[in-house]
């Protein structure tokens, strides 16, 4: 330290430099820090991960499986991969047991978007809670490889299967239960396998090895089946109706390709495979099972020899066995045998009824082997809701309910590989009150997922195609009673609300759950005698080897999952057992169809509507509050998606309020004979303006308000009136005709009765003693008259006195020709159409208080005698009403008809008619009929034919 200050003294740099120049870094806390030397640091090693790797083919693809590169700390670790698709799977052990006396094995499958490249879409942007595809996954996994674990190893074990890779060409799902075989083959924990999964396609009638993803949307056959070299293990089946025989021949195809995964197995794990540990395994001792087998049998065969007894009073009966033989373990004091007393008294009671089944044939609740419970179908059990039935078998039941939806309620799937959306649910249920039991509902189980998508896949190859069909269907299964195969009685009571919805399924679906039972003989192993059981129980399902769902139509099978407890059966026992499935599966349809063989008809409605998006835009408001606004206010459900709009109601009384308001908002397209609803707008002398479709103008003309003739347009409609009516014509200036009458009933040829008038006639008298009639303006339109004359419009004797008057004024002529027309004079009748200028000439014409007699007799009238030559009786303005016959006087003769004198001062009018010529004389008489009023209320006449007289 010395020689270092005496080299700073000497120097001439300022103190602060000679520290940074002895080598010193800084002055710290009142301490020198020493800088680091300049030497080159010492280089890494390089470290050698030593690898192992097999290669093999199946199905045409090649499969690698490789160890010791990565997760080198875990028990066991393996990735396989198959074209970019690689899956790591890793296995690890507890160092000490559980205290439970089961397997505590874990399957986690997991799938993470990096895998593809991409940023997860949630919140966090990260996963989260495992989806109902993992636990799936973790499932598929975890049924063939549970039964290989040895008997009493009751060591916690924990799979885990990561997707490293995916090119979404093939389905992880298999890779990873293959490398999690594998794994299990490298550790230490005692195992009894290796297995080999494979999946199987059926395309145009050829089986497929590992098919892709595209393949398996056109296949009419989904396999995945796992074994052992010469037992299978697991089978799961989604299918389109394929019979027992071909599946059969899929499932025995499927063995061998599925074995080319076992030696490659066995060949890594012998070149890197660990030394198997030696684990203490609970077993029942000999001593403590023949003791229990003293104590309890004789009582335990009494209990299930006894038909009579239900689920709950057997297991009374068995528990209360039970706690006698635990008193008699307390009372000796052996501690040893009251820990593994419950397993030991399980052990007895399941060789009783097995050799029970197996001697005998008879079953615990007393049915044969291939008995089916009896059953109880009911559709429509809850009429409120779309779709609903309630299925039981036995002591289980299940009550089923559909909800429909738009498309857009369809179901989102963040998944690797497959669709992105699923528009058909069935959601399982198994609540603890099933089994009268307390517990709490916590999340997705991975029982009820499983169970639930196995029906789902049932019903799924029944249901009609999407263009077909667009809904969104949900199907939730509330198991309300269980006592064994409640998954199956959910594909049964599922099909039934499925057609009480009106689903067109092409065929109804059951399903029935398959037992085995066997007698194994314990030096080799092999199965000496075997009983296949049909509509197993809940208990029978525990005591007994196999639990095989299969489910379909009277065509074939539509999905199928077997689980086993032994260490694999015999593939021959499997397809079997198929036909004796298909015998249980037809007599439950016919149950079933005898309920509800047909659709019923839609309580729900559904409309898709095409509209331009910016049409959409403006329905949905801003932040959607219109569309939730019309949501709330009517009930239904708008679905948007793509230019299309899609309306969901829940019976046709909401699906027309909700497109009413749509229509106001957006309109639709305007379609010829297309019906729809507005508000008059405005009214003309013509017809009257509607708007309706969002805001479009239409014109309803005043020819097509009704049937009849209508007098004025205001007498039908209002400024404001909510109509509904037809589209009749729309032209290339975009101009809309509307019609009322074109949804009205047509009237009938020949009415019995005659319109009457809505207003009586009254009548004033005037200061100058002049009846003066005050006529209705709007009267009921007249039928068509059955008189070949037709009848004219006129006007009133005053109006006509006045109208002349102001002639004679204004001109200072003469009278008209007609007034004097000579009695020789032969009037022509036209049928041509009058203009209305001519009928205001005809019905002007002055009148004169006396006319000349004249002696020609005219045809289709009266003469009058001499005696009668007086003036016509009169007649009250009030009592003239349509249908009115009477006695009338031609008052002046015109051009196109007759002025008639009526009585009473009124004054009517008889048009001439087409090419019939006629002869009258002022003063002739003539037997007439009122058959209508004019608009401005002149009585309308026509004469009365002498037949009718």
């Amino acid at each position: 330290m010395s020689s270092i200050v005496r080299r700073a003294r000497s120097s001439s740099l300022p103190n602060f430099l000679a520290w940074r120049a002895l080598g010193f870094r800084t002055i710290c806390s009142g301490g020198l820090g020493i800088a680091p030397s300049s030497s080159p640091p010492a280089s890494a090693g390089i470290k050698i991960l030593e690898s192992f790797k097999e290669e093999f083919e199946v199905g045409s693809r090649v499969v690698t499986l490789e160890t010791g590169k990565i997760a080198r700390f875990a028990n066991g670790s393996v990735v396989l991969g198959m074209d970019e698709t690689k899956v790591l799977s890793t296995v690890t052990c507890a160092k000490s047991k559980s205290p439970g006396d089961f397997l505590p094995l874990t399957v986690d499958y997991q799938e993470k978007m990096f895998a593809q490249g991409l940023i997860p879409n949630t919140y966090m942007r990260r996963e989260g809670a495992p989806k109902e595809r993992e636990l799936l996954c973790g499932r598929l996994i975890d049924r063939p490889i549970r039964p290989l674990f040895p008997s009493g190893f009751y060591h916690e074990v924990q799979i885990m299967a990561n997707v490293l890779s995916s090119d979404g060409k093939q389905d992880p799902d298999i890779l990873a239960a293959n490398a999690a075989s594998t794994a299990l083959m490298l550790s230490d924990v005692p195992w009894g396998g290796p297995i080999g999964v494979i999946r199987l396609g059926r395309i145009g009638g050829e089986i497929v090895v590992n098919p892709t993803m595209d393949e398996l949307s056109s296949s009419d056959l989904h396999l995945i089946y796992a074994c052992t070299r010469d037992k299978t293990m697991m089978i799961d089946v989604q299918a389109r109706e394929i019979t027992e025989k071909d599946l059969a021949a899929a499932l025995r195809l499927a063995h061998p390709e599925a074995v080319k995964y076992i030696d490659p197995q066995i060949r890594l794990a012998g070149k890197a495979g660990k030394q198997k540990k030696e684990y203490k395994l609970s077993m029942l001792s000999e001593k403590t099972l023949e003791k229990v087998t003293d104590l309890a049998a004789e009582r335990i065969v009494s209990v299930f020899t006894d038909p009579s007894r239900g689920k709950f009073e057997r297991g009374e009966a068995l528990e209360n066995i039970g706690k006698d033989v635990e008193k008699v373990f307390e009372e000796e004091g052996d501690q040893e045998s009251l820990s593994i007393l419950p397993k030991a008294v399980d052990t007895v009671r399941k060789k009783i009824v097995r050799s029970r089944m197996i001697s005998e044939g008879f079953r615990v609740d007393g049915r044969h082997l291939d008995e089916v419970r009896p059953i109880y179908c009911e559709s429509h059990h809850l009429p409120a809701l779309h779709g609903s039935a309630l299925f039981s078998r036995g002591d289980t039941q299940v009550l089923c309910t559909i909800t429909l939806g738009a498309p857009g309620d369809a179901q989102r799937l963040d998944s690797l590989v497959g669709p992105p959306k699923k528009k058909f649910m069935l959601h399982y249920t198994f609540p603890p009150f099933c089994t009268d039991e307390v517990g709490k509902k916590l999340g997705l189980n991975r029982r009820e997922v499983g169970h639930g998508t196995l029906a789902e896949k049932a019903l799924l190859a029944v249901m009609p195609p999407e263009e077909d069909f667009p809904y969104t269907v949900r199907i939730n299964s509330e198991v309300m009673a269980s006592d064994g195969s409640t998954s199956m009685a959910s594909v049964c009571g599922g099909s039934m609300a499925l057609m009480d919805a009106g689903i067109p399924l092409r065929a109804h679906v059951a399903g029935v759950s398959v037992g085995l039972v066997t007698d194994v003989d314990p030096s080799s192993g092999e199965i000496k005698d075997y009983r296949i059981v049909t509509d197993i129980l809940g208990l029978e399902d525990h005591l007994g080897d196999m639990d095989f769902k299969i489910a379909g139509t009277r065509t074939g099978v539509t999905a199928i999952q077997l689980d086993i407890k032994p260490a694999g059966i015999p593939l021959d026992i499997v397809c079997e057992s198929l036909e004796n499935a298909r015998k249980a599966r037809l007599q439950i349809l016919d149950h079933m169809e005898r309920e509800i063989n047909s659709p019923r008809d839609q309580q729900c409605r559904l409309a898709t509507l095409k509209y331009t998006n910016d049409a959409l835009r403006n329905l949905i408001g801003p932040m959607g509050a219109l569309k939730r606004k019309i949501e709330e206010e009517t009930g239904a459900r708008l679905s948007i998606d793509d230019g299309t709009l899609t309306i969901v109601a829940k019976n046709q009384a909401v699906m027309d309020k909700a497109q009413e308001k749509v229509d106001y908002i957006i309109g639709r397209e305007i379609v010829v004979g297309g019906v729809y609803k507005g508000t008059v707008t405005s009214i003309k002398e013509y017809g009257a303006f509607v708007e309706f479709n969002g805001g479009q103008q239409g014109l309803l003309h005043m020819s097509e308000l009704s049937h009849e003739p209508v007098s004025k347009v205001s007498d039908v409609l209002h400024i404001g009136k909510y109509i509904t009516m037809m589209c009749i014509d729309t032209d290339v200036r975009g101009n809309i005709k509307l019609s009322l009458k074109a949804l009205l009933p047509k009237p009938t040829s020949r009415p019995e009765k005659l319109p009457v008038v809505k207003e009586a006639v009254s009548v004033e008298t005037s200061s100058f003693g002049e009846a003066v009639a005050s006529l209705p303006s709007v009267v009921e339109p007249p039928q068509k008259s059955k008189l070949a004359v037709p009848a004219v419009v006129i006007r009133t004797a005053v109006e006509s006195d006045e109208a002349e008057k102001s002639s004679h004024e204004e001109k200072n002529t003469k009278p008209k020709r007609a007034a004097t027309v000579k009695p020789d004079r032969k009037l022509k009748s036209t049928a041509s159409k009058q203009t209305v200028k001519e009928d205001e000439t005809l019905s002007s014409t002055a009148t004169e208080e006396s006319r000349d007699d004249c002696g020609k007799k005219p045809c289709r009238k009266e003469k009058q005698s001499d005696n009668e030559a007086g003036e016509s009786p009169s007649i009250s303005a009030r009592k003239l009403k349509i249908g009115t016959e009477m006695t009338a006087k031609v008052h002046q003769i015109r051009t196109h008809g007759l002025v008639l004198d009526l009585g009473g001062g009124i004054r009517g009018m008889y048009k001439f008619e087409g090419d019939e010529e006629t002869e009258f004389e002022i003063g002739d008489t003539l037997q007439v009929k009122c058959t209508s009023f004019s608009s401005k209320g002149i009585p309308v006449m026509a004469l009365v034919d002498e037949d009718d007289v």
